[in-house]
This record gives structure tokens, C-alpha cells and sequence, in this order.
């Protein structure tokens, strides 16, 4: 009766907005005349702008010298003083990443507005990202709209995406669907911000300001899965499993399962353990289908470990181990899966209080593992 509940318990779809805030580096024009690096102080010791912000530059970088920060933002400010936004962009930076020390946000604020002042689209987006963010100024959703907008409608895509998500989840903005499409695509066509194609695809899969089309979503949602994105590998994995937008195809789609749960995306983990356990996709593989179960149980999927104490209580794909199902049934109940709660009663009663006294101990000492690192060292 448990094994047979494997086949039905897919993973939907996955939906994540996340901003993609940056580090933007610009690089100051050097004068004709500075050649080398000897060249280039003494025209910024003599107090040409550009050479200053090029040497500040070069010593935040370590470009042709070695890194010295307090150098660095010297010759920024010296460069800033005459009004050169590139190194008061710079100043801004250092003073938000804390490349001075500790962040201190109202002084990168100020060196910001201060590019942003000039036009500079990188300030404009980072005070969006201020406003946004609250950090350095009162967070406040209107201002960041209005920042991120001045660069947006310039065609930066990093800004374009972000006023689509402020559409999309109503900051600043009245909630609209449309809009967030409209900005989504702009950035999208960049062709080089999977975040933005990915929520392009969402919106399409799930007919949000725009025509539900599956094609479309397969498409924006196969741009970014080329580009990395979890995300959308595991989405494009789930539309090869139930054939919309693309042609069905189970080894597709774990294929796209793989590439997803390779860097710990757990819905993917999940849905690629129930195709090995199956033998949908490839050869069947018990022993695999434990392994990225376990993965998947140890980020607090319920399914995953509810499947993995059937798994560990059946002896199949691993040694027989009631201990162990047990455990796992007491974690995914603790998570909400009833199939669970109803599977610890029934192998609890099978079992000697000492065993059933450790299976709960384990699961007491349970906690998700948070990065990728830690979850595979769990199982080594």
C-alpha cells in the first residue's frame, strides 16, 4: 500500500521571484597620455579627474598594482570632488559591500545620489536597490519604482526586471500583471538575465497579464534552464513530464531534473527519485532514487521523506532499516503529511521502545540542511 503511492506524488511547478541586486563596476576613460601605470599617477597626482579615478580603480582592483583600499578611495574622492560619477558611483559601492570596512549604508546613499545626480544609470538602479532594500534611507517601495524606472526606460536590464517584479508583487506600484510582463520582456530580450526569463515563463504558465500559452512558457522557461537557473530547469523538467508546451518525454524530462537537482533545487531531487525509482526516463535504480530522496528529505520535503521511510522500512533501494523509516516517517509528519503521521503509528508499533525511543531521538535532532555543501555531506 505505501510503495504503491510513488507514481502519484510529482512535484507542480515551482514559482520564486527574487531581485538580482549586482555589484556594478564602471571603468573610468583614461587619458590618451597614461601608458603605463607611472604615467597615470603623475596625472592624477597633477589632478586630472579621469587618471584619479582610474588609479582609484586600479588600486581597489589590484589592476597593475597591488590592492590597497585606502588608496583606492583617496583617489575616488579626489575624482569625486571634480564630479567625476564614476568615482562617486565607486565610493558608493565600497561604502555598501563594505569593501571599507563595515557596510555603511547612508554614506554609499550619498555618494549614490550624487552619481544619480549626474544621470548615471548604475546610481539610479542602486538607489532603487537602497529604497527597495531600506538600507541607508526609510524603505520605500514608490521611491524605488521611480528610481528603478529612470534606468529602465534606458534600457538596463537589471533595473527593467526589477520594476517587473514591483508590478508584479504591488510595491510602490498598483499589482499588474501586464506591466510586469511588458518589463520582464524588455529585460528578457537582453538575453543574459535568466531571472527575468524565467518569470516571463511563469507568467505564461500560469496566464498572468498575459494569454496562457505552455509553448511560450516552455520557451522563456527553456532560455533561462540553458543559462543555469535552477528554477526554471526543474519547471521546463515537470512541462517535458506532463507534455505541456513540449512534446512528452520522460527521459527529458529528467534530464532537466538532474541538471536542477544538481545544485539542490528539492522539488527536482524529489520528482528525479520517483522517475528512478519508476524506471521512467532511464534504467531503473532504487539505490539513485534513495540517494536524491534523501537529498530532498534532508531540505524538509515531506513527500521525500515520507518516501524515504517506505523506502528504509521495505528494504528496497537500501538495507532494511526501521530505525531509520521511522525517523523519516516522524520528520515528514512534523511537516504537515498526513500519509506519514499515519505511517510512524504503524511501524512504531512494530518496533522495541529502545528503537522507537532512538527513531524519535534522531528526529528530534533533525534540522534542514541550508546550503548544498552541508546537504551532501549529510549523506557521505
Amino acid at each position: 500500500m505505501w510503495v504503491s503511492i510513488f507514481g502519484e506524488r510529482f512535484w507542480p511547478r515551482a514559482v520564486r521571484s527574487a531581485h538580482r541586486i549586482p555589484c556594478l563596476i564602471l571603468f573610468a576613460v583614461l587619458p590618451a597620455a597614461a601608458q603605463d601605470l607611472s604615467e597615470l599617477i603623475r596625472l592624477a597626482l597633477d589632478g586630472n579627474g579621469s587618471a584619479q579615478s582610474s588609479l582609484g580603480e586600479r588600486y581597489r582592483l589590484g589592476l597593475g598594482i597591488g590592492v590597497d583600499i585606502e588608496q583606492a578611495v583617496r583617489f575616488y574622492k579626489l575624482a569625486a570632488a571634480q564630479g567625476r560619477p564614476e568615482a562617486q558611483n565607486a565610493l558608493g559601492e565600497m561604502y555598501r559591500f563594505g569593501e571599507t570596512g563595515a557596510p555603511d549604508y547612508q554614506e554609499a546613499v550619498r555618494w549614490y545620489k550624487l552619481a544619480a545626480a549626474q544621470g548615471l544609470p548604475e546610481a539610479e538602479f542602486a538607489l532603487g536597490v537602497m529604497y527597495d532594500n531600506g538600507q541607508g534611507v526609510p524603505q520605500d517601495y514608490v521611491e524605488a519604482v521611480r528610481w528603478y524606472r529612470i534606468p529602465a526606460e534606458n534600457g538596463m536590464a537589471d533595473a527593467e526586471y526589477n520594476l517587473g517584479l514591483m508590478y508584479a508583487n504591488a510595491k510602490g506600484v498598483a499589482q499588474d500583471y501586464k506591466e510586469a510582463a511588458r518589463w520582464y520582456r524588455r529585460a528578457a530580450e537582453h538575453r543574459n538575465l535568466p531571472e527575468a526569463e524565467y518569470n516571463l515563463g511563469v507568467l505564461y504558465d500560469e496566464g498572468r497579464g498575459v494569454i496562457r500559452d505552455n509553448r511560450e512558457a516552455a520557451h522563456w522557461f527553456s532560455l533561462a534552464a540553458n543559462q543555469g537557473h535552477d528554477e526554471a530547469q526543474f519547471n521546463l523538467g515537470s512541462m517535458y513530464l506532463e507534455g505541456l508546451g513540449v512534446v512528452q518525454n520522460d527521459a527529458e524530462a529528467a534530464r532537466w531534473f538532474r541538471m536542477a537537482s544538481e545544485q539542490g533545487q528539492s522539488q527536482a531531487e524529489y520528482n528525479l527519485a520517483v522517475l528512478l525509482l519508476e524506471g521512467r526516463g532511464g534504467a531503473q535504480d532504487s539505490r539513485q532514487a534513495v540517494r536524491w530522496f534523501r537529498l530532498a528529505a534532508e531540505q524538509g520535503h515531506p513527500d521525500a521523506g515520507f518516501n524515504l521511510g517506505v523506502l528504509y522500512a521495505y528494504g528496497r533501494g537500501v538495507q532494511r532499516d526501521l530505525v531509520q523509516a521511522e525517523r523519516w516517517f516522524i520528520v515528514a509528519a512534523s511537516r504537515g503529511d498526513q500519509d506519514s503521521a499515519q505511517a510512524k503509528e504503524r511501524f512504531g508499533r512494530q518496533m522495541s521502545l529502545q528503537d522507537l525511543q532512538l527513531a524519535q531521538g534522531l528526529a528530534a535532532q533533525w534540522i534542514p540542511c541550508k546550503t548544498k555543501f552541508e546537504c551532501d555531506a549529510r549523506i557521505k
